[in-house]
């Protein structure tokens, strides 16, 4: 399959074009926020596309992201995407608004199916009709490193003190005072666990 995509998201996208298909990764004029394209990055089943030639190019699937990408998709490739083309949505972040009442932009449609990289992200938009489902973030497969030796739980979060409670970073501490060590794993780790307000070899992070 021939799959556009916009390089919104490093490290996802790192994941998710190590695939079996074709990527194809838009590019624009000033190489904006809407048009990245690989921007250095070593993908070999990628390739850059310039937004103006994609009417000519066949794509099977539109990954979007972003709410604008709609217009932008069918701008660019002159097709509706979840009506001309496929598309999936995959929707990274947590609402901004009401929780748990803010509806998402693809609530009131069922043609493009709404994949959230997280359980916490399903539980806190009102995903409507759209058809919702849960795949985990991913990352490249290290191969087998657990061992259960360390009596410890761990979390993945980017930017946890800066995103706070958009990516429920206040709710470790929680789990520390009930007798669990946390490890974080992610960007931006460093001070983490004086922000909790926890002794650092409680909240660990790397």
């Amino acid at each position: 399959m021939k799959i556009l995509l916009w390089h919104q998201h490093g490290s996802w996208t790192d994941a998710f074009v190590r695939g079996r298909h074709e990527y194809l990764l838009p590019v624009t004029p000033d190489r904006d926020e809407d048009g990245l394209g690989r921007a250095g990055r070593p993908w070999p089943s990628t390739m850059d596309v310039h937004s103006g030639q994609l009417r000519e190019t066949a794509v099977d699937l539109v990954i979007l992201q972003r709410e604008k990408e709609l217009l932008l998709a069918e701008d660019w490739l002159g097709r509706r995407p979840g009506i001309d083309v496929p598309a999936v949505y995959v929707e990274h972040n947590t609402p901004r608004g009401d929780v748990p009442d803010t509806r998402h932009h693809l609530a009131d449609r069922d043609d493009i199916p709404l994949v959230h990289v997280t359980g916490f992200n399903q539980l806190l938009w009102d995903s409507g009709r759209a058809p919702a489902l849960v795949i985990e973030h991913g990352l490249p497969d290290p191969g087998r490193r657990f061992r259960g030796t360390l009596p410890r739980a761990a979390a993945a979060i980017n930017e946890p003190a800066r995103r706070w409670r958009v990516t429920g970073t206040d709710l470790l501490a929680g789990f520390v005072r009930a007798g669990v060590p946390v490890d974080v794993f992610g960007i931006a780790t460093a001070g983490l666990a004086d922000r909790l307000g926890l002794p650092a070899h409680l909240a660990g992070t790397a």
